[in-house]
């Protein structure tokens, strides 16, 4: 197609100068379509004239979302595991709570399978000129399952709950130097402004879905959750038996189009086997989260469908910065280069993973410079760095790590590949609770160990794994990695509202990481849902969160 330039003059006009700047990007080849989409949902474009700048520009126009045309009715069964705590929007934190979420609960936008952000609750959203202001439209007419309408007040009252440091807050450490309580205004009953800590060019996501935290809740909100699970979703709550399951029913008040299935029934399980017999044996519908390895058994099942997104679901192997043996650098870069990255993706995941070069740097995200060479193992380039370090004859440390999934098999490995550098692991596999503790500095394996994995779910950008686990404040810092050229690096990739100019920070912020080596990303894994066969209409996110609305059963 050819490329139409008064049109694209003419919706130029009406544009800010960083909005002209990625649509030149696109015109000029230097922003693929897809960044080009993906970016532009970020700056609250919407997607008709997204739809009208790829047309103009030669690229043709978006698909037109389709509704499921599945028959309504049916009963939807999830087996998923236990939540470990008590459901509370603002302090859950574990697997099972952040599923059970979204069935009641909405979020002023949604980030997609494809890293693209789609409006929810919010209309749309636009910063100022710097990423230091961002201001959200909220949709018209929405009203909670307790019976008033969802206004700004509700969305104030939410974030301030959510930043505030007094509170227990799970979402502290996503708006930590990003967003203050009190820093959230409302300008009228349906526009809000969050007045930014400093400069954030992704700011929207940490207000998506990909916060599971940030769902929407009266402002009159006091807690008990689990009696209510009041929300504005498309289904409200029927049952809640706390380590039994849950079931939900269609909201027949909900502003959109109405759920297709009549209710759905949530299963918990304290173990992923369980989950796997009760799809093939037809008692659920749906596993919710498989690994390459834990679901090798339905991966060429043919009464099964696979649902396999591309995720930026990383397994963070940190190594103590200031303390022996992994003060020096070269030690850890050694480390790194015992890894068979290949060997992780095509066994012990199947497949199902992307290779990962030691930065939160994803292959899945468009600001990751592709440039920056790929890590690969290399045994005798890591005995030389041993050597150089001192520790030539090795040593024997403790790995401590989490049993879910594919994690103590991928200890393993490591085990087994260190031992040709001389290093001896002894592995200490924990349970969630015992590995976490208070997830605070002194008293917490994870953040005390001076080797451990721990697993990160997936997030539509960088910023919270840039900052939480790398920053010198941060506060899931396990590794105790203090670079002050990271953090100024870091600060900068957070301010960037610009897609060429966060690519160009990620470089830098990529080859500084491969000589520092403080923390080993490996792989990304596919997220996978597993369903039975005739099932349609479920749209997982890698999240770890299950929009059932369009669900439906043959």
């Amino acid at each position: 197609m050819s490329k139409n330039y008064r049109i694209l003059d003419l919706i130029r006009r009406n544009r800010s100068p960083l909005e002209n700047h990625l649509i030149d990007g696109l015109v000029d080849g230097r922003v693929s379509r897809r960044d080009f989409v993906r970016h532009g949902s970020l700056l609250g474009l919407s997607l008709p004239l997204l739809g009208g700048i790829t047309t103009a520009a030669g690229f043709g126009g978006m698909p037109s979302p389709a509704r499921a045309q599945g028959a309504p009715g049916a009963t939807i069964r999830v087996a998923c595991n236990a939540p470990s705590a008590a459901i509370d929007p603002i302090t859950i934190a574990d697997s099972g709570g952040v599923l059970l979420l979204p069935q009641v609960g909405e979020y002023l936008c949604v980030d997609g399978p494809d890293l693209m952000l789609k409006p929810a609750l919010a209309e749309s959203w636009k910063p100022n000129t710097d990423g230091t202001l961002w201001t959200f439209k909220l949709r018209k007419g929405v009203k909670f399952h307790s019976g008033g309408e969802m206004k700004a007040d509700d969305v104030v009252a939410t974030f301030n709950r959510l930043a505030d440091p007094a509170g227990s807050s799970n979402a502290l450490a996503i708006f930590k130097g990003v967003l203050q309580k009190g820093a959230i205004k409302k300008v009228d009953d349906y526009t809000v402004e969050f007045y930014l800590d400093a400069p954030n060019g992704n700011f929207p996501y940490m207000v998506s879905s990909d916060n599971y935290n940030a769902i929407i809740l009266p402002a009159s909100y006091k807690g008990d959750y689990e009696k209510s699970f009041d929300g504005t979703g498309p289904f409200k709550l029927d049952t809640y038996t706390a380590k039994v399951g849950a079931s939900f029913v269609r909201n027949e008040d909900y502003w959109g189009p109405k759920a297709l299935p009549d209710r759905t029934e949530f299963t918990f399980f304290d173990d992923i086997q369980p989950q796997i017999l009760a799809l093939q044996g037809g008692q659920v519908d749906i596993v919710n989260q498989l690994s390459g390895l834990t679901g090798i058994g339905l991966l060429n099942d043919p009464n099964v469908n696979i649902i396999g997104l591309k995720s930026t679901l990383n397994r963070q192997l940190h190594m103590r910065c200031d303390a022996d043996p992994f003060k020096d650098p070269r030690v850890r870069r050694a480390i790194a280069l015992t890894i068979d990255r290949d060997k992780v993706v095509a066994g012990l995941m199947k497949g199902r993973a992307l290779l990962g070069n030691d930065s939160p740097f994803a292959p899945a995200y468009p600001s990751t410079d592709t440039s920056v060479p790929q890590r690969k193992q290399d045994i005798a380039q890591a005995k030389q760095l041993m050597e150089a370090a001192g520790a030539g004859k090795g040593f024997r440390v403790t790995l401590a790590t989490l049993r879910p999934q594919e994690i103590p098999a991928y200890a393993q490995l490591i085990q087994n590949w260190v031992k040709e550098i001389g290093v001896e692991l002894d592995l200490n596999i924990l349970d969630e609770g015992a590995y976490y503790g208070d997830a605070v500095f002194g008293n917490s394996t994870w953040l005390d160990s001076v080797m451990g994995i721990t697993g990160y779910g997936h997030r539509g950008v960088p910023n919270v794994f840039l900052t939480a686990p790398l920053k010198s404040d941060g506060a899931w810092n396990a590794a105790h990695f203090k670079n002050k050229d990271y953090d100024a690096l870091a600060n900068s990739y957070v301010a960037a509202l610009d897609l060429e100019a966060q690519k160009a920070v990620a470089g830098n912020i990529q080859k500084l990481l491969l000589d520092e080596t403080p923390i080993i990303f490996s792989y990304f894994a596919d997220y996978l849902t597993g369903t039975a066969k005739g099932v349609a209409g479920v749209q997982p996110s890698a999240m770890g969160q299950l929009f059932l609305e369009n669900a439906s059963k043959a």
